[in-house]
């Protein structure tokens, strides 16, 4: 058996204009009411127009007082990051972090260091965002009563409960 598309589809081309890509808004699967955290997050998904399926690469910008997700970590995935321009605050367990264009931050799977962007400055931020798929992921929220869990793909309550 070829692993091949038919010939009918043609493969997706190895090259992408960013310009190209619709952005998304604020768009989230957080429950309500954790939604207003990323109202100012703007993502255009790059990977999966080029048929990239094994990891996912995000252009994110975040305009001035937005953030990039709730302060979280996962189990099964890595996550890396790449500022392109802009100023972002790196939240962690450990404390703030300044990063700038150029300076870039990993996030192992399974540490239990919750992390998010916040955009402080009075200028939008541009940074490129890795993440692997790896399935059966959960996600965890340490500084909010949330929980996703990669294998329902539904949001819960620490105690498991759905939101």
């Amino acid at each position: 058996m070829s692993d091949k598309p038919p010939a009918s589809v043609p493969p997706p081309a190895p090259v992408l204009d960013p310009a190209a890509v619709g952005a998304r808004l604020g768009a989230t699967d957080y429950p309500e009411p954790f939604r207003a955290a990323v109202a100012g997050r703007l993502r255009k998904r790059l990977g999966n127009p080029l048929g990239i399926t094994h990891f996912g690469v995000n252009l994110t910008r975040l305009e001035p007082g937005a953030a990039s997700a709730l302060r979280h970590w996962h189990t099964r995935q890595d996550e890396f990051i790449y500022v392109l321009d802009g100023e972002l605050t790196l939240v962690t367990d450990a404390g703030e972090t300044v990063l700038r264009p150029g300076m870039c931050a990993g996030f192992p799977a399974g540490r239990p260091d919750g992390h998010q962007l916040i955009n402080r400055s009075d200028e939008p931020a541009t940074y490129l965002e890795v993440g692997d798929r790896s399935a059966g992921d959960e996600a965890h929220y340490p500084d909010e009563d949330l929980r996703y869990d990669g294998a329902t793909d539904l949001f819960t309550h620490r105690d498991g409960t759905p939101w």
